[in-house]
């Protein structure tokens, strides 16, 4: 999740080389905004996105791990708690945090209001994180309180800088209200974890742990996760597809019946009102499929054919988020957590499917860009440089496309059928997937001007 205008890049969404040549032509091939980004300002997001790749690795290989459990339909295994933290707190919240940096001041024009703030933030959630979902999967008592006062200092300081940025915003877009309504999720999250942990060494949810895990899970997994999407999609998909001339008037309906449809649902979970639990559904599917709506639209939109390998896997999560929503109805029907592997499936589909998917998607989109800016901006005009596109290979970014998302299903269909050597088959694939995701970065970080190495 980065941020540029549609100015410098062809139609597969990478930024065209300027061939050499005059300085004042190669210039205007920059988008604005990010045409004045340097290494400074971009070391920030490039320290978060750095390390929610090994968080994406470590949690790959947890699936691996916990196979066994998720075939067994064990929603409940501390193992898959910690290994789920690692793709929730790890992966996807630090893959967000970096994104905000990087969007703030571009996108919305609100510039961070203390980059120091932003480091210290880094160096307390990145820890955090993993001592956490360590603490988590080994039931260890100092480093759950370790690990959740990190954690818990990060988000109180990514949220207070983010809020003390986003008032100096040139205009209040949907983007903006999206990013607000994001960040009064992760803070209801962060409380729901707070009360789960210390449901484990008390018990006094007694029967409720499991309705308000249900309830930590859903607030993290669509109110922090899926609406920072929305409006994140909202500014990227038309940029990196060319498709400016599209419909976007899903994406505000979206910002309305999600958070709402998620507000109703939670209280019917925490009250017992299955009515309400129901209605509260109705509303968040509604929500969910203005925001495939609106994707849709950008795809249809989009001025030239062919999709590169980011935007294909950003296609394919938006199909996973499809899929779970409607397991979403048949799960309530069947009675919830009393069919333990369809709820699984459910999370998989959602979590690995859509919003990871959806995130290494954005990757290819972002990461290779940025670190174009950063490389080899001030040589255009002056030297022959690369394409972002030839940051990257694009072949092993298809071969990575097709393991990933091969592998998410395995893993859901093994789950559902309770084949345990179907799951362990998808976890080892989605490893794999994840090593040449990380063997992309490598690429990009390691490009030179003669080639990568």
């Amino acid at each position: 999740m980065s941020v540029a205008a549609t100015g410098g890049f062809t139609g597969t969404g990478t930024l065209a080389a300027a061939a050499p040549a005059e300085a004042k032509p190669a210039a205007r091939t920059l988008p604005p905004g990010l045409g004045s980004a340097d290494a400074g300002t971009l070391l920030l997001p490039g320290l978060h996105f750095g390390a929610a790749m090994l968080f994406l690795l470590t949690g790959s290989l947890g699936l691996v791990a916990v196979s066994s459990d998720l075939a067994a339909g064990n929603f409940l295994s501390q193992h898959v708690a910690g290994v789920t933290h690692l793709f929730t707190l790890g992966w996807l919240t630090t893959t967000i945090y970096g994104a905000l940096y990087q969007l703030l001041p571009v996108a919305l024009g609100a510039p961070v209001r203390s980059r120091i703030t932003g480091y210290v933030s880094f160096a307390t959630h990145v820890p955090g994180a993993a001592i956490f979902a360590c603490g988590v999967a080994l039931g260890n008592l100092v480093m759950h309180h370790v690990g959740i006062a990190l954690v818990a200092t990060g988000v109180v300081l990514v949220v207070a800088n983010v809020a003390l940025s986003l008032p100096s915003a040139r205009e209040r877009d949907v983007t903006w209200f999206a990013v607000a309504l994001s960040l009064t999720a992760l803070l209801s999250t962060l409380v729901l974890g707070v009360v789960l942990l210390h449901n484990l060494h008390t018990g006094f949810l007694l029967e409720s742990r499991v309705r308000v895990m249900s309830i930590h899970l859903h607030v993290a997994m669509v109110g922090w996760a899926l609406t920072m999407m929305v409006g994140m999609s909202h500014r990227l998909l038309p940029m990196f597809l060319l498709a400016h001339r599209a419909n976007t008037a899903w994406t505000g309906r979206a910002l309305v019946l999600i958070p709402v449809g998620l507000t109703m649902l939670a209280t019917a979970l925490a009250l017992r009102m299955r009515f309400m639990e129901w209605a509260g559904l109705v509303v968040l599917e509604a929500g969910v499929a203005c925001y495939l709506l609106q994707c849709r639209a950008f795809y249809a939109s989009r001025i030239r054919p062919g999709l590169d390998a980011g935007l294909r896997l950003s296609a394919i999560a938006l199909c996973f988020i499809g899929a779970s929503a409607l397991m979403g109805p048949v799960l309530l029907v069947l009675g919830g957590v009393r069919q333990p592997r369809l709820a699984i499936a459910y999370v998989l589909t959602a979590l690995l499917g859509g919003v990871v998917l959806f995130t290494v998607g954005h990757f290819y989109k972002i990461v290779p860009f940025l670190a174009w800016i950063s490389r080899f901006r001030s040589r255009v005009g002056r030297e022959a440089v690369p394409t972002v596109a030839e940051l990257y290979s694009a072949k092993v970014a298809q071969v990575q496309l097709v393991l990933m998302t091969a592998s998410v299903v395995a893993l859901a269909a093994g789950v559902l059928a309770g084949a345990g050597a179907l799951v362990r088959l998808g976890a080892c694939g989605f490893v794999a997937g994840s090593v040449l995701f990380a063997a992309q970065a490598v690429r990009v970080a390691g490009w030179t001007k003669g080639g990568w190495g």
